[in-house]
């Protein structure tokens, strides 16, 4: 097992932080946010007879959290088998060096374990509601270590692009979820709505401009562990020119309401949706992409950016989950068009 130098060594923090770090429960925070948002939407809409659906706030409850509990154990599970194949190049990067397995509070094979077993176990709880939620679940934890961790990540520069497949399958489970009684046909993409796979979109649009934000903030590291990160083969300034062409793919998903009445959504979306696209773009044209390094060897405006999408992700599916609050009868013409 690789391990930091001795150095950097922390003293062992406990196995519930231990098992907490693998898991990286602060990421996996915003992608519950985004499954139960998809939730909500899909309630509130119900309650508004914009769905053909009865749903009471019992149900909500219900399917929120065996989204919340399995989404965790399966997203962290993931997360923790990623450790474990990482541990070699973990050690040798500033942002992944205090991480359980480099730090040697628990080995690479314990990680593996611990992940096989509470991926397996989050995603086989979703069978409790419906087997589109556990397909949709085992396929984001097979396609995040087989398809972006194992395959792609030390081998194209396109690798957190067809990666974020696997993290832009939150909506899908949560909407899944909640849709449970009407979506009976066997074909695992029919969800009865356009509406998850809009989100699944605006998660899968996201994904490059935040994470090569994050690549030109820590501008270097995954050089030194032959990680081909679009940066470090392709150049910074190439980096930020495929950055904005996704903030522009943002801001088209944004008026899905405009183009495809039949969504359902409010049209207030589009503007709240747009809005915010622009503000997060910013921070994307604003990066230099020859901008000095500071002394610790990063891309200031680049970390402002990454920072921003953070927020620019939650925040875009709570103004979703506002506007569909508002009974379609109080919204006018920025309700629903259908």
């Amino acid at each position: 097992m690789a391990a930091a130098n001795h150095d950097d060594l922390e003293p062992f923090p406990g196995w519930l932080k231990v098992f907490a770090r693998l898991m990286k429960l602060r990421v996996i925070l915003l992608l519950q946010i985004t499954a139960v948002c998809a939730v909500l939407v899909h309630d509130l809409l119900a309650r508004h007879g914009l769905l053909d659906v009865e749903r009471t706030w019992l149900d909500t409850a219900y399917s929120t959290l065996i989204t919340v509990v399995a989404g965790t154990l399966s997203a962290g599970g993931s997360m923790s088998i990623n450790m474990w194949y990482d541990s070699d190049i973990d050690p040798n990067m500033r942002r992944t060096r205090n991480r359980p397995v480099p730090q040697g509070h628990i080995s690479a094979q314990g990680a593996l374990i611990f992940g096989i077993i509470i991926s397996l176990l989050g995603s086989s709880l979703f069978f409790l509601i419906h087997w589109k939620a556990a397909f949709w679940s085992f396929f984001s934890v097979a396609f995040y270590v087989l398809i972006y961790t194992m395959w792609l990540k030390r081998r194209t520069p396109q690798n957190i692009v067809i990666g974020g497949i696997a993290g832009a399958t939150p909506p899908l489970i949560g909407w899944a979820c909640a849709a449970a009684a009407t979506i009976d046909s066997n074909n695992p993409f029919d969800l009865g709505s356009p509406i998850p796979w809009m989100l699944f979109l605006l998660i899968f649009f996201w994904t490059p401009p935040h994470f090569w934000a994050l690549a030109l903030y820590r501008s270097g590291e995954y050089g030194r562990v032959n990680v081909p990160m679009m940066n470090e083969v392709k150049g910074p300034n190439r980096t930020v020119r495929e950055s904005k062409m996704y903030c522009i793919f943002l801001l088209l998903l944004g008026s899905v309401p405009c183009f495809w009445p039949q969504s359902g959504l409010p049209l207030a979306w589009a503007f709240l949706a747009g809005g915010l696209s622009i503000w997060y773009a910013k921070s994307v044209w604003d990066i230099d992409p020859f901008e000095p390094l500071e002394e610790n060897g990063r891309m200031p405006k680049a970390a402002r950016s990454f920072f921003r999408s953070l927020f620019y992700l939650g925040y875009m599916h709570l103004a979703l989950v506002a506007v569909c609050v508002i009974p379609p009868e109080w919204l006018g013409p920025l309700g629903p068009l259908a």
